[in-house]
């Protein structure tokens, strides 16, 4: 599975990015799909899942209610709508798919397949 990632950049605090996932998958429907992040000198983190189906979603409290992940099966393609951004969201965002057993979730290990990274950056 070859995921590229698209749409990281420069945004002010308050602002909107969206980003995408393209999956080069055969079935792309087996795989959860999630966004993760690492700051500077944090360890990486989930930041939003999707199951299989795209019915289930998870999301981290920090992110609730402001970031939007969704998945298009004909595309093979996930997205990650981030609005309201805050300085704090600053950091390469990886998107990863995972084949364990329907799981979807936040457990990193769960996820066998990553991007290289797209760096978002939040101005104050």
């Amino acid at each position: 599975v070859r995921l590229e990632e698209s749409g990281g950049g420069l945004v002010q605090a308050g602002g909107s990015l969206n980003l995408s996932c393209s999956a080069h998958a055969k079935s792309f429907d087996n795989y959860a799909m999630g966004w993760f992040r690492q700051a500077p000198g944090k360890e990486r983190e989930a930041v939003s899942i999707i199951s299989l189906s795209g019915q289930n979603t998870w999301y981290t409290g920090a992110v609730l209610g402001r970031f939007t992940i969704s998945r298009d099966m004909v595309k093979n393609t996930i997205y990650l709508q981030m609005t309201n951004l805050k300085t704090d969201d600053t950091a390469t965002y990886y998107c990863a798919a995972g084949n364990s057993g329907g799981y979807y979730g936040p457990a990193q290990h769960k996820y066998q397949h990553w991007s290289r990274g797209t760096q978002v950056t939040v101005s104050s």
